[in-house]
């Protein structure tokens, strides 16, 4: 099983954000235990991030034609990008939505996601296990591995 993980806008710096919220790993800690996870589960991970929607938009066109199944976090975009919902809803496999924070907990702003409808299941407040759950959901829920 390959599974693409696109991380958005300001992942890239999360290791300096609030550790409560946000687990106290940096994004190459987090990848790095995505790859173990995978590991572990028998599947394949490419791990992908970006500040730019563009480029997140691109990566999920891409995807299409490789990816078995997707998580994706994308960070603030989550709340108001209507492209990149557009851009997820063509997927015709998995896709879990992750969030390091419990955003239904934080400011009102947070409390709404674009993908909500969209995506096959929704991780919200485990930190970087969060990102783990999804694996294993998905994992178990590709018919190959049956």
């Amino acid at each position: 099983m390959r599974i693409l993980v696109l991380n958005g806008v300001n992942l890239d710096v999360i290791g300096r954000r609030d550790p409560e919220l946000y687990g106290g790993l940096g994004i190459s800690e987090l990848e790095t235990r995505l790859y173990d996870w995978a590991l572990q589960l028998d599947c394949t991970v490419r791990c992908r991030q970006t500040n730019h929607e563009g480029e997140f938009i691109d990566w999920c066109h891409e995807a299409y034609e490789w990816a078995d199944a997707v998580i994706i976090n994308p960070g603030a975009w989550s709340h108001y990008s209507w492209a990149i919902r557009d851009a997820v809803e063509l997927f015709t496999v998995p896709v879990v939505e992750v969030h390091l924070s419990n955003i239904l907990e934080r400011e009102e702003w947070r409390r709404f996601s674009v993908l909500e409808g969209s995506v096959s299941a929704r991780i919200i407040g485990k930190g970087p296990d969060g990102y783990r759950e999804a694996l294993e959901f998905l994992v178990a829920a590709d018919p190959a591995s049956a």
